[in-house]
């Protein structure tokens, strides 16, 4: 374990940025995260090279709900969410964690 030269809370050896403050080893400052709005990503698409249009944000689950106990073993469920993007012309989609 090391600890943060700034906040001095403990860090896994293994990171480089501070769970705490946000300090970054390398960069030695505090980094500064700025929320996105929904679909604002500029992308475009691999094959067409054009703009990519947002389509939503999609939630999936693996799992399955498996008898009586169904409703109950949704809690146990593995849940992500994506932001999904699509070309006007192909038809390619895309999918992005939220940052």
């Amino acid at each position: 374990m090391k600890e943060c030269p700034n906040c001095h809370e403990e860090m896994e050896d293994s990171y480089d940025l501070c769970w705490n403050c946000n300090y970054s080893i390398i960069e030695k400052k505090v980094v500064k995260f700025t929320e996105t709005e929904e679909g604002d990503r500029n992308i475009n698409c691999i094959r067409c090279d054009i703009p990519l249009k947002y389509a939503g944000k999609y939630k999936f689950h693996e799992g399955g709900t498996p008898g009586f106990f169904g409703n109950f073993f949704e809690l146990f469920v593995n849940r992500e969410s994506f932001d999904l993007y699509v070309c006007p012309r192909c038809g390619k989609v895309e999918f992005y964690t939220s940052v």
